[in-house]
């Protein structure tokens, strides 16, 4: 799945569903981004963020021939070779004089694989609180690849909006592709939907509660979806000026707004959604 980060989520475009388990390989990501880059244009890529699953010789050395500034996370024990010397190393090596919250970037090139690649890595600790490397190589801008990479957390941010905490899509007892696909792109649809919902009532009606640190009690896309479930199960709540709103942003959503899907018709009744994470950034032309 590919999805723009946008103020602390990512927005679905493309998915493909795979007739198979585990990730995906290079050439299924390839397929996916050149369909991308037909539909938007290259132009418009900042840079690609993508945790350790996403790696391998190929991927990285088509991303670099397309020149697509990317940040991926690789495993702290692979090999990394120095040009100058041909010195084989553990990239852990390079890093590992770092305490937790510090951060390290390398504006020499090394080799990941055959690829030539920066690095840059922090270290930080895990979901477990478990202090622990985070080495990420870079097609350039080492300076700025910690920072970048944290927008990874959107695309989890919006599986959790579409699975446990929003949409449940996961309960689903459907096995047939297409409608599964045709599913994930109703969440996919629904998920923006909530989104444009939530902001205009966080905005313009009535805002979240700001807990005491500092973060909203619920997400735009919870308070959303809570509007629209409010809206559609009371029918006379529809009488009054918040209805029309609604109506508005509905409107505004089918004219403007709906994701790309790619399907693959394969029969399969496992299925696991790929993600990357696109950070999109709009230039206009003048």
């Amino acid at each position: 799945m590919l999805g723009i980060t946008y103020k602390g989520i990512a927005f679905p475009l493309i998915f493909s569903l795979l007739p198979k388990r585990g990730n995906s390989n290079w050439e299924e990501r390839k397929k996916i981004m050149e369909r991308f880059i037909r539909l938007f244009g290259a132009d418009c890529i900042d840079c690609l963020v993508a945790d350790r699953e996403f790696i391998g010789k190929e991927w990285t050395g088509w991303l670099n021939s397309r020149r697509i500034r990317y940040y991926i996370r690789i495993r702290q024990n692979f090999w990394i070779v120095k040009p100058s010397t041909g010195e084989r190393i553990r990239a852990w090596w390079l890093f590992n004089d770092l305490k937790v919250g510090q951060e390290k970037f390398f504006h020499t090139l090394f080799l990941h694989k055959g690829e030539y690649v920066y690095l840059a890595g922090s270290r930080i600790k895990n979901s477990d609180g478990v202090p622990e490397l985070q080495i990420l190589i870079c097609f350039n801008r080492p300076e700025d690849a910690v920072l970048t990479y944290k927008k990874r957390w959107e695309i989890e941010t919006a599986f959790r909006a579409m699975k446990s905490s929003g949409f449940n899509i996961e309960d689903t007892h459907m096995r047939d592709m297409d409608r599964i696909a045709r599913l994930v792109a109703m969440v996919c649809m629904a998920l923006v939907w909530a989104y444009l919902v939530g902001e205009h009532k966080d905005i313009n009606i009535k805002p979240i509660r700001i807990l005491k640190h500092g973060r909203k009690a619920k997400s735009l896309v919870k308070y959303g979806l809570e509007e629209i479930s409010t809206i559609l199960m009371r029918p006379t709540y529809t009488q009054n000026s918040m209805f029309s709103n609604f109506c508005h942003l509905l409107n505004l959503f089918v004219e403007n707004i709906a994701p790309i899907q790619e399907i693959d018709t394969a029969n399969c009744i496992h299925f696991k959604l790929n993600s990357v994470v696109l950070k999109y950034t709009h230039r206009q032309k003048r």
